[in-house]
């Protein structure tokens, strides 16, 4: 695989994502920040959107709910370099009926070099960071050389 230098830009798109036992959490750590999480271009999955929009002044765009293919949706942006970084509050201690999709979802952030907070410890980190407002290189796959590489490989 090859791979490409890109510029995260200062203005992020962040996706807001939270298992059922740990949305109070993300609520909270919504409302400790909503200063610096206003300035940037927010997405949260289903409930998740509807208790932010409802307990704190940010308005994320609604995906679907997590289970109902609100992951795949987030997946979907990240694979498109739309989403810049991933706030996901999962339940470690929790199983959940769509563990295979939350696994594709955090395996897409890590492929896409996706900053991921899955915790209120690492998400202060990620949002105390000088990066976060500000743009900054960041090394992702080169598709389009993947792409020209497989297909000559295909009509050899």
């Amino acid at each position: 695989m090859h791979f490409k230098t890109i510029i995260s830009p200062q203005i992020k798109t962040i996706a807001l994502v939270s298992h059922d036992n740990l949305k109070p959490s993300l609520i909270r750590w919504c409302q400790h920040h909503a200063q610096q999480l206003q300035q940037h271009n927010l997405y949260a999955t289903g409930t998740t959107s509807g208790l932010i929009r409802d307990r704190t002044t940010l308005k994320p765009v609604s995906l679907l709910s997590g289970p109902l293919g609100g992951d795949q949706q987030i997946g979907a942006l990240i694979t498109n370099q739309e989403i810049d970084i991933m706030i996901f509050f999962w339940d470690p201690l929790d199983t959940q009926a769509h563990d295979a999709d939350v696994k594709a979802l955090l395996r897409l952030a890590n492929l896409w070099n996706i900053p991921v907070a899955c915790n209120e410890a690492s998400a202060d980190m990620l949002i105390s960071s000088p990066l976060f407002a500000n743009e900054f290189p960041k090394v992702i796959p080169d598709y389009e050389s993947y792409i020209a590489q497989r297909s000559k490989q295909l009509v050899e």
